[in-house]
């Protein structure tokens, strides 16, 4: 998109919510510079700046802006919901290894998403395990995408075109593809799993082909990569498959096989992304959205445990994806209940994320668990030190 039709965009999606306007000139000034770093990607009637916000014409949008940026709710803007934990692919580092319990089941999963909504999530990420294995998840896509934007991520595994079409007519507004590497065997022996790059090109075309859907591909970047300057050469590889958005994130510490500081990406590490997508993005070939950019200390930090918010496939609720800490069951107790004992130890807006800064403590409370317990994550948290807030929080909190 041309920086004019840019322009343009933006300027519909500010007059589509004019109330805007009534947040302080210092916050404008934020959001118009941090906007303005991204070209407008127009997906059917969605006008997206990048898929971690909702599309800025939707509803969901608006009430971000009413009930987030205006009102100030306490509650969590944004949340990550497990369908299931079961996957044909083992990858190494994924997030929710090792987590155990009796899955939800439909009815359990539509509550706990429609009290996330009353308590303030306008964005939410469907995960797994791969939660195309659930049969449900057309009909829970529907009740969910009413006032709030409904993303997929998805190794692409079972996807046809005819449930593609479904989660579309149900209100899915973006997809996330899991693609790892642009040479297949790296991918495959990564996923551990023989066809999972197959899988995910068929998927983009899939998604691509039924239109109105903002398609993307979710890379779990290691630190070689980074380091190596491969990200640029994936990058082009995903410029040619004619998808919106490459959405990056480097391998989380989440995991026992990932406590290793030469794993763990530095703050160097983290700046080289963060400049490498302002470059793509000016560019505008392809809209590039590396979590480390939105979280950083120069946008709007890490926000676990105060705006973001994750449920597992069995119930426990944790600050993030990211972080294998329990606060609670919601088959136990409401996710309201459980967020507003659990926030009460989180600080918002902070510069570093979370994972990545106290895995070390992750480490030491772990014992032997494959998940932290309540009690050690309580535990855990009075060890904690939050940094300074980022630019965002400084204005919005002071």
């Amino acid at each position: 998109m041309s920086p004019l039709k840019n322009r343009i965009g933006l300027v519909k999606a500010i007059l589509s919510n004019p109330q805007i306007m009534k947040l302080s000139p210092s916050i404008n000034w934020f959001f118009t510079r941090y906007m303005m770093k991204f070209p407008v990607v127009v997906a059917g009637h969605h006008i997206v700046l990048h898929s971690h916000l909702p599309p800025l014409n939707s509803k969901a949008y608006t009430r971000f802006v009413n009930e987030h940026l205006l009102a100030r709710i306490d509650g969590p803007s944004h949340a990550q919901i497990g369908l299931t934990n079961a996957c044909p692919q083992n990858c190494e580092y994924c997030y929710n290894k090792n987590r155990i319990g009796r899955v939800m089941d439909k009815n359990t999963i539509k509550k706990v998403i429609q009290e996330l909504k009353e308590i303030g999530v306008v964005w939410l990420g469907f995960t797994g395990g791969e939660p195309l294995l659930n049969k449900d998840i057309v009909e829970i896509t529907e009740s969910a995408s009413e006032n709030c934007a409904v993303k997929l991520f998805t190794t692409g595994c079972t996807l046809t075109k005819n449930l593609a079409s479904d989660l579309k007519a149900a209100g899915l507004f973006s997809v996330c593809v899991s693609l790892d590497h642009w040479v297949e065997e790296k991918h495959d022996r990564r996923r551990r799993y023989t066809g999972a790059f197959k899988d995910a090109l068929k998927a983009i075309d899939t998604f691509m082909d039924i239109g109105s859907v903002h398609v993307g591909v979710s890379a779990v970047l290691s630190r070689d990569m980074i380091q190596n300057d491969q990200t640029e050469e994936f990058l082009q590889f995903l410029i040619g498959s004619g998808i919106h958005e490459a959405w990056l994130s480097e391998v989380k510490p989440s995991v026992e096989a990932f406590w290793d500081s030469n794993l763990v990406i530095t703050e160097e590490d983290r700046m080289k992304l963060t400049k490498l997508q302002d470059r793509y993005n000016k560019d505008g070939k392809i809209t590039v959205n590396y979590l480390g950019h939105f979280e950083g200390k120069e946008h709007f930090g890490c926000n676990a445990g105060c705006k973001m918010v994750y449920v597992d496939a069995f119930g426990e609720v944790s600050p993030c994806v990211f972080t294998p800490m329990a606060f609670g069951n919601v088959e136990d107790k409401s996710i309201r209940d459980i967020f507003m004992e659990m926030t009460a130890f989180f600080q918002p807006s902070r510069e570093n994320c979370f994972i990545n800064k106290n895995y070390r403590l992750l480490q030491k409370y772990s014992i032997g668990q494959t998940m932290l317990s309540k009690d050690n994550s309580l535990r855990m948290m009075e060890e904690v030190r939050f940094g300074p807030l980022s630019k965002f929080g400084q204005l919005y909190y002071r």
